[in-house]
Formats: structure tokens, sequence, C-alpha cells
């Protein structure tokens, strides 16, 4: 049986706050709303389009306004005010070495995503990328992680595969596809957010990561 470890990007491969709320606050600028940063935060790892419209009440129209502003600068500036978390390269090399194979499930545009794992060099380690389209039409984590499966191939039934991400999300689109979340405490998420939503598992550092990942796949 085939072993897949599907990696969300933002909050778990790479710390990539800086990026997406300078790029928040550039969409909300031009549309005359003024924040504090430390309130742009919530931004990173849901949809887009949610989130404008969860936390300043925007309709569609203008959510989707929102989304092109955002695009405008995270195209240019954004996508690379970014950085990898210490210790990832060394654990996706430990984990690759063993035989593992490993893909990313991410909520970003696909196109970002791999310009991301180039720009960092992180790109070899992966099977595939599975991401977001660029229309949002396929945006939630539940709908990418069934668009990963099905490019790789395989389903629950046919493989080991679990998920790690450090979002609710992520643990409601893991259990939407019967996998299991493991749910990275180093990200952007906290235990109180990973327990309420049920994450199978709760890791602390990078470290563990790679330990745990290591003995799930010898199970």
């Amino acid at each position: 049986m085939i072993k897949y470890l599907l990696f969300d990007l933002d909050g778990t491969i790479t710390d990539s706050a800086d990026g997406i709320t300078n790029s928040v606050s550039y969409a909300l600028g031009n549309l005359g709303i003024s924040e504090e940063k430390s309130n742009l935060y919530r931004f990173v790892g849901p949809p887009l389009v949610d989130s404008f419209k969860e936390f300043y009440g925007f309709d569609e129209k203008k959510a989707e306004e929102g989304v092109r502003l955002y695009r405008e600068y995270y195209a240019v500036k954004g996508i690379f005010e970014n950085k990898v978390y210490p210790g990832i390269r060394e654990m996706l090399t430990r984990l690759k070495d063993a035989g593992l194979t490993l893909a990313v499930a991410t909520s970003k545009p696909e196109p970002f995503a791999i310009q991301i794992l180039e720009h960092f060099d992180l790109l070899s380690y992966f099977i595939l990328v599975g991401g977001a389209d660029m229309e949002e039409i396929r945006v939630r984590k539940g709908d990418v992680i069934a668009y990963t499966l099905d490019r790789l191939g395989t389903t629950p039934e046919e493989s080991k595969v679990i998920m790690v991400g450090d979002r609710k999300h992520d643990i409601i689109g893991a259990h939407e596809n019967q996998l299991p979340c493991a749910a990275v405490l180093y990200g952007y998420g906290s235990r109180e957010e990973f327990t309420e939503n049920g994450a199978d598992y709760q890791i602390e550092t990078v470290e563990e990561l790679g330990d745990f990942l290591m003995k799930w796949g010898e199970v």
C-alpha cells in the first residue's frame, strides 16, 4: 500500500503571513478601509472570498474585487514576502528518502503555490501540487483535497493518506474526504481551534512532525 502525505502550504511549509497580510492591507486600502495589521492574520488559511465576506460584510461582487486587488499586490510582491519554516527542508528530505509520497494540497491558487515552491527550491520533493483555481471555484479545502486525491489516482480505501495542516479548514477538509489530519501548532492555528474541530493529531514542532510522519508511515 502506497503511503501519501498531503501538506498544506501557508502555515505548514512556509511562514507566509507578511505577504498575505500586506496583500490584504493593500486590497482594503484601495477599497477605503484602514485596518490594523494585527487584525489581518485571520486571513491566513481560509478562502479569500469567504474572509472578505465574513470579516467585512462584503457582498459577492465586492469580495471578488477584494480578491482582484489582493492578487494585484500578491503576484508582484507579496508572493515572496515569505520564508520556509526552519527544519522543513530537512524533514521533507527525510520523508522522501524513506519512500513516502509527498504532495501539496493548498487553497492558494495552484500557479502561485508552484511558483513559491520553485522559488524556495522545494518543488522536487512533491509528486504534485494540488491547489485552488484562479476562478475561485475550487478553493475550499475539501474540494482541493478531493482534486488532489483524484490527480494522485487514489482513494482513502486504496491507500494510506494523511493531511498535514495548520487551520480548522485542513481538519474539516480532511474529514470530508475520510482522511485523518495532523494539525501543526507552529503555524497559525491554536490548540483550541484544533480540539474544537476534531484534529486527529496535534503536533508541536517541525521536528516532532517529521518523527510522527516517519512512524505513521511505518504502521
